[in-house]
């Protein structure tokens, strides 16, 4: 089991204070499946979910199935959004699932509340926001060239042709992830420009 990286300032709940919740019928990979397709709809960069348990390989958001249920059972959740860092985090609860669960209606309701045409002097994610120099970087710093593995010079066809590859080592289904994909997808945008 891993230590969860909890955000700075964030308040903790005691575990003795930790509640059962039996309110919510799902399943951790649910909880979790639920959680990644409200991120796709806030359509952010890339984010990172963060609990005790092991997690996949492959699939590096979602704990692997049949653990105990760890000691700890914080959640954190990490992600970058038109340049910007945000973190929420639940430990209000005695299970991994029921947390993961919380922190993916608290990312639904503030979505669904960023929608409406009601203007705020702010975004609804503004609370979740991590101050600068406190925020881990998730998406990468390196160049279109650089995560694609071409020259600058690359004529187009090399390009498409290093994007083919570079795609299917960073497919989930091939031991990459979403934000390797994203960032290939992205670099190639950024190569050919207009094609």
């Amino acid at each position: 089991m891993s230590d969860v990286d909890w955000p700075a300032g964030f308040d903790r709940t005691d575990p003795e204070q930790r509640d059962t919740n039996e309110q919510y019928r799902v399943s951790l990979h649910e909880a979790v499946d639920d959680l990644a397709a409200e991120l796709d709809l806030l359509d952010v960069d890339d984010w990172r979910l963060e609990t005790p348990m092991r997690h996949q390989s492959r699939n590096l958001n979602y704990p692997y199935a049949n653990q105990s249920e760890p000691d700890d059972s914080s959640v954190v959740l990490r992600w970058s959004m038109d340049g910007e860092q945000f973190a929420v985090a639940c430990d209000a609860y005695s299970r991994v699932r029921d947390n993961v669960r919380t922190v993916g209606l608290y990312v639904r309701e503030k979505r669904k509340m960023e929608a409406r045409p009601v203007t705020t002097g702010e975004s609804e994610f503004a609370n979740a926001r991590l101050p600068s120099g406190e925020a881990e970087a998730i998406v990468t710093n390196r160049s279109a060239h650089e995560v694609l593995g071409v020259d600058r010079d690359a004529t187009p066809a090399e390009i498409r042709r290093a994007f083919r590859e570079r795609v299917k080592e960073a497919h989930p289904d091939h031991g990459g992830s979403e934000a390797e994909l994203q960032n290939v997808r992205e670099a190639r945008e950024v190569l050919l420009d207009g094609e």
